[in-house]
């Protein structure tokens, strides 16, 4: 569903000059496949899911989502894609049932198919005690909920999550990562993103580990452990960026 091949994102900076965000970056993730992007702030994690949701243009590379490129046709992509991050965005002054059937109808559904759609997201997500609440009333958690809801409700079937449970009690945390699991499930194509080790231990079915926008490696975590030989994936985690630091260094 996802095709990343040589992905690469440059600035010219009149501090540093030129600078590289993300460096010859491929992957490749498939329906039913939960991918996590799992690196430190700064590893060039946000800018590849922005160009993957055409946000952002590559510098050079190529990126296909369903078989559409995100340069030449950004908006077949973005009618195959869903994105959640930590920053909600929501409107203060709609409620939450206006915010998700708003974003419904910017994607095109009609009036009786998106009325039974929201009916099921704010049943399955457990939003409907606040469904009629104004956006800048609502909790953290309770504008997560409406974040979900608003990038699933045209059943798109690739979902982008990017640092989504940043800022979330455990609690709603916990109840985003079974969402994800349950969308997995469906044959959703998932994209996780975070710098949350027990996070990509307990939902990701693949792990890229990036670092100064680069994958340092990449596949399962029982690939991951018999390659590197260390059983601890923080130490594992841990020893690769060190290790790819030191040769950045003695370069």
């Amino acid at each position: 569903m996802i095709e990343v091949t040589n992905l690469s994102k440059t600035y010219d900076d009149i501090g540093r000059g030129r600078f590289v965000a993300v460096d010859r970056v491929s992957f490749r993730v498939g329906p039913g496949e939960v991918f996590g992007l799992l690196g430190p702030n700064g590893a060039g994690k946000t800018t590849v899911l922005r160009i993957l949701s055409t946000m952002l243009r590559p510098t050079s590379g190529r990126v296909r989502v369903l078989g559409h490129d995100v340069v030449t046709h950004p908006a077949e992509v973005r009618r195959q894609i869903g994105f959640v991050s930590n920053n909600t965005g929501i409107y203060d002054r709609m409620s939450a049932w206006e915010m998700v059937e708003y974003f419904g109808r910017l994607n095109g559904m009609p009036r009786d198919l998106l009325r039974e759609r929201l009916e099921t997201l704010f049943d399955q997500l457990r939003m409907n005690d606040f469904r009629h609440v104004a956006g800048g009333k609502l909790s953290t958690g309770m504008k997560q909920k409406v974040s979900i809801a608003r990038a699933l409700v045209h059943d798109p079937p690739v979902l982008i999550f990017d640092e989504a449970t940043l800022g979330l009690d455990v609690l709603v945390a916990r109840g985003l990562l079974q969402v994800i699991r349950t969308l997995r499930d469906a044959g959703k194509c998932l994209i996780f993103s975070t710098h949350i080790m027990r996070e990509v231990e307990r939902l990701c079915d693949s792990i890229a580990i990036m670092h100064q926008g680069r994958i340092l490696d990449i596949g399962s975590l029982e690939d991951l452990r018999d390659r590197h030989g260390e059983l601890d994936f923080e130490e594992l985690f841990f020893g690769m960026l060190s290790r790819h630091d030191q040769a950045v260094e003695m370069a």
